[in-house]
């Protein structure tokens, strides 16, 4: 005997929505409650707006469908849901006529894992050309240098006066300092040395170092998620890694002049079953860095990650692209959105991570 056509509702991994003629909710299926993270009993006969935001022309749109009896398909539509989460979304309307009403079927799929999943993707490719673009320039910047301060010493030894040596001494510092400026470049020499550590432990040493430099101009607020456990890190590089975005958002904060006073938000959280590249993890520590600055310029919000990419006049550009490389080195993922007031940085490392993986 054939299932009955709730039992393969119920069963769908694809979200399904059931409005009736006043677009109310007559059903959910288990899919759709996961994603819109509502209960389907809870809902029943309420508005679709009370749960499904769109923009306010969607509502027109499913009116129409309703009126005419035509089915639509929207892409990639921002979804608002009432716990402040927002989703990005395809949905297909059919209108339907039974039992002496015009209904509404919406399939509701999900667009956010894959936009993010491309993206990551797309970053992870450009960081692994950027890395072979960088080695291989370091490597002809180095040998000359090389030879530039072997030939100064030298010649500094035949000089016989030492107010000439003054010039030796200038060309050797700055092939010194062109060197040490490639080896910073390059990232961190060894491997992380990776040891058992609380996500909190980098994060506490990060604010005590900011709030020493600020002297308490900039609101520096924790939002942290004691249950996470430990992951396996080295400490000296992801205190780099996290105090360089830190430090990054107290300058852009402290350097533009704004009415609102400066805040910094350092938030951890625990994500479960999520993506890094092509691997799974069961759980990730989600360090989220949060700041009311200006934000970083469209123009420059793809390539901050590249080094001497910086938005400020005395920038390096190294700082990000050596936390990338850690959080990397790390098997971890660093992503960043920006808007004017509002700038995020999202730091994703596996907490199942072991020595050797």
């Amino acid at each position: 005997m054939l299932p009955n056509r709730i039992q393969i509702l119920e069963n769908l991994t694809t979200a399904v929505v059931l409005l009736d003629d006043q677009l109310c909710l007559g059903y959910l299926n288990p899919a759709a409650e996961m994603l819109l993270e509502v209960s389907g009993q809870r809902l029943q006969q309420q508005p679709v707006g009370d749960f499904f935001h769109d923009r306010a022309s969607a509502l027109a749109s499913l009116h129409d469908a309703l009126d005419n009896m035509h089915a639509f398909t929207k892409r990639e539509a921002q979804l608002s849901l009432n716990n402040g989460n927002s989703l990005v979304v395809d949905y297909t309307v059919t209108p339907l006529a039974a039992a002496g009403h015009n209904w509404i079927l919406m399939e509701v799929h999900p667009r956010d894992r894959l936009l993010r999943i491309t993206k990551e993707e797309a970053q992870l490719a450009k960081q692994e050309v950027t890395k072979v673009l960088v080695r291989g320039l370091a490597h002809e910047i180095k040998n000359p240098l090389g030879g530039i301060r072997g030939a100064a010493q030298l010649l500094a030894r035949e000089l016989p006066n030492q107010s000439l040596r003054d010039y030796t001494d200038v060309i050797i510092e700055e092939a010194d300092r062109l060197r040490n400026l490639v080896d910073r470049m390059l990232g961190p020499y060894r491997p992380p040395s990776l040891q058992p550590l609380n996500i909190h432990e980098i994060t506490e040493r990060v604010a005590h170092l900011i709030q020493a430099e600020t002297h308490g101009r900039i609101d520096l607020q924790r939002d942290y998620d004691p249950s996470i456990p430990e992951l396996m890190g080295d400490r000296e590089q992801l205190i780099q890694a996290v105090l360089n975005i830190v430090r990054n958002a107290m300058q852009a904060i402290t350097e533009n002049s704004q009415a609102e006073r400066g805040r910094i938000i350092v938030q951890t959280r625990a994500l479960r079953q999520f993506t890094i590249g092509h691997k799974r993890h069961r759980l990730v520590c989600h360090l989220r860095v949060i700041d009311n600055g200006p934000g970083i310029p469209p123009a420059l919000l793809d390539s901050i990650f590249y080094p001497m990419v910086s938005g400020r006049p005395d920038g390096t550009g190294l700082g990000l692209s050596i936390t990338q490389n850690i959080i990397s080195q790390h098997q971890g993922l660093i992503e960043c959105d920006s808007l004017p007031g509002h700038t995020q940085f999202n730091l994703f490392l596996p907490l199942e991570q072991h020595p050797g993986d």
